[in-house]
């Protein structure tokens, strides 16, 4: 058999390929880069598919992060809640802002943030909490909600890896103040390059982040505020709008293959759970051994592709080492990351590439267990 990669791009090109390339020769015929009409389209529909009122596109999901924090005041010394399993971008933005990355421990079994760890870190210096959808599956909403109001805290989603994600059966977007977007190639809805978005029903804060994304102008050359370049291109748009006609579909593919993995695979390997009022979308199919790199290493020999998301917790990584944290300070997330890894899911996938994926797995572990 062929070597499995994590995710095809270049099989779901092929499979868009009539309906891609005519909008990318109008677009690049039509000069219409920057702030075009199907920017502004894919807005309008990202934020009805989402439920929320409006969406800005952005140039990547690290400037939504970005711009989030920015549009609800946070400022040096402020300190935001954020989980220490997630991608850097999650507290980059806090710190970029002068502001604390406050450190939350992971919950054991759904691998996303310990909710019941968030009111122990509160202080008179918070002001937000970011959440992270881990893997495409949304945290318990309501009890952070709660949390959160009687606090008077902002809530961000940081819903990178979560597009068309449902709780209660409300998707992404819907459970926060702000819910920030990537479209990086690799994600569910991806784009070809860098991209992001995000969507919220403040119309306060929607204005905000459309002027910050442009410079902060309300024309050419007149500046309301100090803002950035961070728009999201009319090119990538136009891709969006043509893979968000079938995201819901390539969701349900994903989490077809999840529930085979799930039922051949649970006995011998630890899988997060789902909530049950969650719809995962599986961004990533993670699992975890005690042997997780020896496993990697022999998937890598059968031609199967892995990979770890995360191998070090935020609060050990060397760039917050000013906060001092220590080992053992948020011993789950410690634990989970040294034993985690990823294997391949993506829509594409053929019923004989995913028996061959299980069976390989089975196998490896058998091998191990009789070693």
């Amino acid at each position: 058999m062929n070597k499995i990669p994590l995710i095809d791009l270049p099989l779901q090109y092929q499979r868009l390929k009539k309906e891609i390339d005519p909008v990318i020769k109008r677009i690049i015929k039509n000069g219409d880069f920057i702030l075009g009409e199907d920017l502004r389209m894919f807005e309008r529909e990202f934020a009805r598919y989402c439920g929320a009122k409006y969406c800005c596109g952005l140039s990547s999901g690290s400037t939504a992060l970005d711009l989030a924090l920015k549009a609800i005041g946070i400022k040096t010394g402020d300190q935001v809640i954020c989980p220490t399993l997630t991608f850097t971008a999650s507290a980059a933005a806090i710190a970029n802002l002068g502001a604390i990355p406050v450190f939350i421990d992971t919950n054991p079994i759904t691998y996303n943030l310990d909710k019941n760890q968030i009111a122990k870190k509160i202080t008179k210096k918070t002001k937000a909490i970011i959440v992270v959808h881990l893997y495409g599956q949304i945290t318990d909403m309501d009890e952070i909600g709660e949390i959160a109001k009687k606090y008077k805290l902002k809530i961000i989603e940081d819903a990178a890896q979560a597009h068309g994600a449902t709780y209660k059966n409300k998707k992404t977007g819907f459970w926060g103040d702000i819910a920030c977007f990537s479209f990086y190639p690799s994600k569910n809805l991806g784009c070809f390059g860098d991209g992001g978005a995000i969507v919220t029903n403040s119309s306060k804060i929607a204005k905000t982040i459309f002027l910050l994304r442009d410079h902060g102008r309300t024309s050419k050359y007149s500046h309301k505020l100090v803002g950035y370049n961070g728009r999201l291109d009319n090119l990538q748009a136009a891709i969006l709008r043509i893979k968000l006609k079938y995201l819901d579909i390539w969701n349900e593919n994903r989490r077809q293959i999840a529930r085979y993995y799930n039922s051949n695979l649970s006995s011998i390997y630890t899988i997060p759970q789902t909530f049950p009022k969650s719809k995962h979308v599986y961004y990533t199919y993670t699992l975890a051994h005690k042997k997780r790199n020896l496993i990697i290493s022999m998937l890598a020999s059968n031609g199967i592709s892995s990979a770890i998301y995360y191998p070090i917790p935020l609060h050990l990584q060397e760039a917050y080492s000013n906060l001092e944290y220590r080992k053992k300070d948020l011993p789950v997330a410690e634990n989970i990351c040294k034993n985690i890894f990823s294997i391949p899911i993506y829509p594409e996938m053929t019923e004989k590439q995913i028996h061959h994926v299980v069976t390989v797995l089975n196998k490896i572990a058998n091998n191990i267990k009789n070693a």
